[in-house]
């Protein structure tokens, strides 16, 4: 039975009017910018100047390729510079293989540049700690399993030439690394929190005689603090220096990293739990009173701002979200639900389309293979959703085969075709229940689902000519569910739950 809702039929009309003119990057074009720094789900963040570029990185998890590291040459314009895991085989679980790593995967990544080569430390809850090296930042990127995992790392080279990382969950503790970054003593207790449960997020700085340990109390009113000392295991002082729950798109602002510009001016980038599409990052002033630095303007953190001062003018840009799948290489927005089976997804048996292949048999969307997943970006005007469109062939599906659109995260949602017994018909999917079907009247389809940060709410279309979208099914109401942990995803997919073999062919997908 095919569900519609007059409401939606008029949305669907007037949507394309509306997002057009819609702006997608925080750059307001008149040397100022707006917070969020990007409307979409990069956490965990820590940045770095290295000569004239600004590298940050973020949190990912168990999507691969991951480790996304971002440039940008002045804090506010950004663009993909590598992801420096392409895939992470330490643990079947990563290929979906009667385990998962949902809420799992890689956290809290530390970056920093050291004699000619990037760094990135990060753990993994179940498999311990990782270091990736680089000579240039776009990659390649070496990965090796350390001996021990540090929680929530933040490396740090000393003057002297001794390496550090401070680390910890409520206690902060400090241990000296070898050469080969494995303990090279025993960990030192530096600093017990005392505002409530959960000091974490370390990241360690060297200014101007004073080692800072810049940590954070999680949750969605964060707390952001300073540690500081003059001798790297302490005894360490405590400074609140922002703690905003002002309602809006920096309440609860937490988590990041300080930067000095080449001018001398000091910025900071923390993150928000922002809703549904996960958590922002946004980017704060910091001026240093009595040695402390302190975020913002008189205690808030700041929605527009003037731009830091680097020295010179550069470009607006945004990230990019579309892919026409004309390329041989998925674009650096992608990445996969764990490890992709590399034989069963391909941009060049058919050139111009992205092939996806069914990989094992299997009961649901969360245990499926080679689902392919990009964020989806909220709008600066929140009351105007995110529409994400693709365009489908599905001429060469098995009986059982189910292809189509999702929102990922928990609960899901989605909109596919399904084979069955040689004829297909259109199904919506809520939460694991087929909530409406609809006849398949071609082997091309357009599929498009329409999410709101806002309204936490996702709908579900399809098309024959993609002029015409017609509703089906109900609403997702969209959650940020520490079961998975990562904000929702845009999902292109096709699983088997009879048996391997049949092929869809996306042409395009498009967000508006």
């Amino acid at each position: 039975m095919v569900r519609i809702s007059p409401y939606l039929f008029l949305f669907t009309f007037i949507l394309p009017f509306c997002l057009n003119a819609q702006k997608t990057h925080s750059d307001n074009g008149d040397g100022t910018y707006t917070n969020p720094l990007i409307p979409a789900d990069f956490p965990d963040p820590d940045v770095i100047l290295v000569d004239d570029t600004y590298y940050m990185v973020t949190t990912t998890m168990f999507v691969f390729p991951g480790v996304t590291v971002l440039k940008s040459h002045d804090l506010v314009n950004w663009e993909y510079c590598s992801n420096a895991v392409p895939r992470f085989d330490f643990s079947p679980c990563y290929d979906l293989d009667g385990c998962n790593r949902y809420s799992h995967g890689q956290w809290a990544t530390s970056i920093k540049y050291h004699n000619g080569r990037f760094y990135l430390l990060f753990i993994t809850l179940d498999e311990g700690g990782f270091l990736c090296s680089a000579v240039n930042p776009e990659g390649p990127w070496e990965i090796r399993k350390l001996p021990r995992g540090f929680y929530d790392p933040g490396l740090f080279f000393d003057d002297d030439g001794r390496i550090y990382v401070a680390h910890g969950y409520g206690e902060i503790s400090i241990t000296e690394l070898d050469s080969n970054f494995a303990p090279k003593d025993e960990d030192v207790l530096v600093y017990t929190g005392d505002i409530r449960d959960g000091l974490e997020g370390t990241h360690v700085y060297k200014i101007n005689g004073y080692y800072y340990l810049y940590c954070t109390y999680g949750g969605l009113d964060g707390i952001q603090v300073a540690l500081r000392s003059k001798k790297i295991y302490g005894p360490y002082e405590q400074k609140v220096v922002i703690r905003d729950t002002t309602p809006g798109v920096n309440f609860g602002i937490h988590q990041g990293a300080l930067v000095k510009t080449q001018t001398g001016e000091w910025w900071t980038i923390l993150f928000v739990d922002s809703g549904p599409f996960g958590r922002f990052p946004s980017l704060q002033p910091v001026t240093w009173i009595d040695e402390w630095p302190m975020v913002g303007v008189d205690g808030k953190a700041v929605v527009n701002c003037k731009k830091p001062n680097v020295g010179k003018d550069y470009p607006e840009k945004d990230l990019p979200v579309s892919d026409e799948f004309d390329e041989t290489t998925l674009g650096m927005q992608w990445g996969w639900n764990h490890n992709p089976d590399p034989d069963r997804w391909s941009l060049t048996q058919r050139p111009g389309y992205l092939r996806l292949t069914t990989a094992k048999v299997v009961t649901s969307l969360r245990e499926a293979r080679n689902t392919l997943t990009q964020r989806p970006f909220a709008r600066y005007d929140q009351t105007i959703p995110t529409a994400g469109v693709t365009r489908m062939e599905v001429d060469h599906m098995k009986n059982g085969d189910i292809a189509g659109l999702a929102v990922f995260q928990d609960p899901y949602a989605y909109i596919a075709v399904k084979q069955d017994k040689g004829s297909k018909q259109l199904i919506m999917v809520n939460n694991g229940e087929i909530i409406a079907s609809a006849p398949v009247e071609d082997n091309t389809i357009y599929l498009r689902t329409i999410a709101s940060n806002h309204t936490r709410k996702a709908t579900f279309e399809y098309s024959f000519d993609n002029k015409t979208f017609m509703a089906l099914g109900d609403e997702l109401s969209m959650r940020f569910s520490l079961k998975i942990f990562t904000g929702n995803k845009f999902c292109l997919f096709n699983f088997a739950t009879k048996e391997t073999g049949g092929y869809v062919d996306f042409d395009w997908f498009r967000v508006n």
